[in-house]
């Protein structure tokens, strides 16, 4: 009985501070999961910093977009942790505020008024609950992603641009003619790619996740799955809720909205990826002679269930589509062929110029739509500055010692 008092305390001291995710418990349970994690040699420390650096000249000539990348960084897999803890808060919240609340509503209005504190227990449980489920899932995470941004977000500070040597290693062991090196350059190319992206098209992050947010604002819980949870849990066996499968407490069935939610998010985590497969492919051009191996290696990773999929999966149930992806990256590359680099780029200046679906499904009609002078203009139009004129004006001024990096925009 003492134990499971102390157990009732605790919870109802986390519902006050914790808020709808306890991030003490996730942060420990990650941490305890993580496995040999091991230190970052002097050597891969800068390898990575040098194939970082290459690859971000590379794509000088790829996309209009110029440099995202302030800090070349290598992460073992507790740094990875820690680093990315700011955007798991912004994706999981959403989703964790409304189950907590379907736990309050548990207790009837008449019997909470009459508890006092108690009535935050079950605020507390459902806080305990989600931080587990986000721990262990960061932790799972950490022991397979290669970069910040494999997930299709950067997870990390803006302008960071980190792989992870120890797991790159490994899966570099995974090629029989591909050496360590070109892995590691093509890993690279796409982190910084995704930080060129993400770095100079201000609305896309809020995008994605808004999406995720408007998947959560339409979440229905099973009540009677909420119950029969409620009563089954042991407080006195803090592992116990480790093996809780939250998503049975979900209504299997998706209202419009959030099934509108999900195809927004999906089509464009396909139209992101499949940009950053575009332009690394150009940017790699002739210089690496295995490059269709490892593009080739990146799909099956994706098809097979990647940290990207993995990480939608968990949060909203979303199963992205292989074809989906490479439907968007033949669309970029048919944009690239009809329109240059400039006209493709220019399509990210607002969320209505980006192609639909159907526009995906047939880039040849998209790209025979008369846009007007979409390569340069539709900045001015759209009251976004071109972010190339902003590099060209910091290096005139006579103050500076030389040309500084633009600042990354999360």
């Amino acid at each position: 009985m003492q134990q499971m008092m102390a157990q009732l305390q605790q919870m109802m001291s986390q519902a006050a501070s914790s808020g709808p995710v306890n991030w003490d418990l996730a942060k420990q349970l990650a941490t305890s999961h993580l496995g040999d994690d091991p230190a970052v040699s002097a050597s891969d420390r800068k390898a990575t910093a040098d194939a970082l650096r290459l690859a971000d000249l590379w794509l000088e000539e790829a996309t209009t977009f110029p440099s995202g990348l302030t800090t070349a960084a290598s992460w073992t897999r507790r740094e990875w942790l820690d680093n990315t803890t700011s955007t798991w808060r912004a994706l999981s919240e959403p989703l964790a505020e409304k189950m907590t609340a379907a736990l309050s509503d548990l207790v009837p209005e008449d019997v909470r008024s009459m508890l006092g504190p108690m009535a935050n227990l079950m605020q507390g449980i459902g806080s305990s609950l989600f931080g587990a489920q986000v721990g262990q899932a960061m932790a799972e995470l950490s022991k397979e992603v290669l970069s910040s941004t494999e997930v299709g977000l950067p997870l990390g500070p803006a302008g960071t641009a980190a792989l992870l040597p120890g797991n790159l290693n490994t899966y570099a062991e995974g090629f029989e003619d591909v050496g360590p090196d070109e892995v590691r350059l093509y890993v690279s190319l796409r982190e910084t790619a995704h930080h060129r992206l993400y770095g100079h098209v201000p609305w896309l992050r809020a995008h994605v996740i808004g999406a995720v947010e408007a998947y959560a604002a339409g979440i229905h819980i099973d009540r009677s799955a909420m119950e029969s949870l409620a009563s089954d849990l042991d407080l006195t066996n803090a592992d116990a809720v480790q093996h809780i499968d939250l998503t049975e407490l979900f209504r299997p069935e998706d209202t419009p909205a959030q099934r509108a939610a999900l195809a927004r998010l999906e089509h464009m985590l396909a139209l992101i990826g499949g940009w950053v497969t575009c332009v690394a492919t150009e940017a790699a051009g002739q210089r690496l002679p295995t490059l269709a191996k490892l593009a080739e290696s990146a799909r099956r990773r994706r098809a097979t269930g990647g940290p990207t999929e993995r990480t939608f999966s968990a949060l909203v149930g979303l199963k992205l589509s292989p074809k989906k992806l490479r439907e968007a990256t033949v669309f970029w590359e048919q944009m690239t062929r009809d329109r240059g680099v400039d006209g493709r780029d220019a399509l990210w200046a607002h969320p209505d110029l980006m192609p639909t679906q159907e526009d995906v499904a047939s880039p040849g009609t998209f790209a025979e739509a008369d846009f007007g002078d979409l390569d340069m203009s539709i900045f001015d139009q759209l009251a976004v500055n071109d972010p190339r004129e902003e590099r060209e004006e910091d290096t005139d001024d006579d103050n500076d010692d030389g040309p500084e990096p633009p600042p990354a925009k999360a």
